[in-house]
């Protein structure tokens, strides 16, 4: 337990939490919409503090993050709560689940990563937003030991905290739900507006991160072919045409188990909808594809990459060997074998 970042007292030992567009107003004794940040006696308390529930390596390809530090292990942690509660959540044990983890120092978890072989840290499985001390503390030694560190994030998160923090952070992951589709995000995931998500993406850019962008398609109630077309122009349009985009295959769980997996057509067709859109790195999450990483301009192959890892780079600096385009690829001082 760690005193929360972001709040303000208020009257009768009441605070506000300033941490996400929430901004939840809690009465002493009570915790906010995610669960884990509870007012005692008129003081914030962050409760994931010392609450790890997972510490493990994993290819930064898993994040997903294909066009930053290709071929590196991320050693990846968790703690429990959201500020999300997304009825098919494929990590609702943990997002959801009991504070019962272990109780480790930022400094043990940043060893930890070293001693695993780990070139940097992600903040991932449950919602980075909201054990953002624990996130916050680790990530400053995480650097000081020359480790990288991402979020893999909802967006769910005010400016400030972003502006804190991104001195510390390298690149994010933002997950879209169903193209951002308003009607689905409330009845789904019981959130009212995806606008902060957008305007969190815009200052993740503005603080010079290395962004990506993921959409969860999900058949029958998220993701038409209307809005994951809003969703791709608002793209273009904002981060930029260069914004690799993910898009991802749904599988039933936690509470939604009545629907099928996403037809691969399906998101083949989004694909391609992106592609024509302008939209320069484009690939398929939660299936079995290699998802080259190709020069825009001449195809030609800059990252070789199997489901789950990336071969040797082929590059001129951060060029295309073939074409000379500059290909919007970062993290590359973290990358072994160039």
């Amino acid at each position: 337990m760690k005193q929360a970042l972001f709040y303000e007292e208020l009257e009768k030992s009441e605070v506000q939490c300033h941490l996400c567009p929430w901004n939840c107003r809690i009465s002493e004794g009570d915790r906010g919409v995610c669960g884990v940040r509870e007012n005692r006696e008129g003081t914030l308390y962050s409760l994931s503090y010392d609450n790890l529930t997972s510490g493990t390596p994993d290819p930064i390809e898993k994040k997903p993050l294909f066009n930053f530090a290709p071929g590196t292990k991320a050693y990846s942690i968790s703690t429990p709560g959201c500020n999300w509660k997304c009825k098919f959540c494929q990590n609702w044990q943990l997002s959801q689940g009991p504070l019962n983890g272990q109780s480790i120092a930022p400094q043990d978890i940043v060893k930890a990563a070293i001693e695993s072989g780990s070139q940097g840290i992600s903040y991932t499985y449950t919602e980075p937003t909201i054990f953002y001390e624990l996130a916050y503390d680790t990530a400053k030694l995480a650097h000081e030991e020359g480790l990288y560190n991402t979020f893999v994030t909802n967006g769910y998160i005010n400016r400030d905290p972003i502006k804190k923090i991104a001195p510390y952070l390298d690149a994010v992951t933002v997950d879209f739900k169903g193209s951002g589709d308003e009607d689905f995000l409330e009845e789904f995931a019981g959130v009212p507006s995806v606008d902060p998500v957008f305007e969190a993406i815009k200052e993740y850019k503005a603080q010079g991160l290395h962004v990506e962008i993921t959409d969860l398609i999900v058949p029958e109630v998220g993701g038409s072919e209307g809005s994951t077309k809003e969703l791709i122009d608002w793209i273009v349009d904002n981060p930029g045409k260069e914004t690799p985009v993910h898009f991802l295959r749904f599988y039933p769980a936690h509470k939604v188990r009545d629907l099928p997996p996403t037809d691969v057509s399906k998101l083949e067709k989004a694909k391609r909808m992106a592609e024509t859109a302008g939209l320069e790195y484009v690939y398929l999450g939660n299936v079995r594809r290699k998802n080259q990483l190709n020069c825009p301009e001449c195809e030609t192959t800059i990252v070789s990459r199997s489901f789950a890892g990336s071969g040797r780079l082929n590059l001129d600096g951060n060029r295309c060997p073939n074409c000379g385009k500059e290909i919007n690829i970062s993290g590359l001082e973290w990358v072994k074998d160039k």
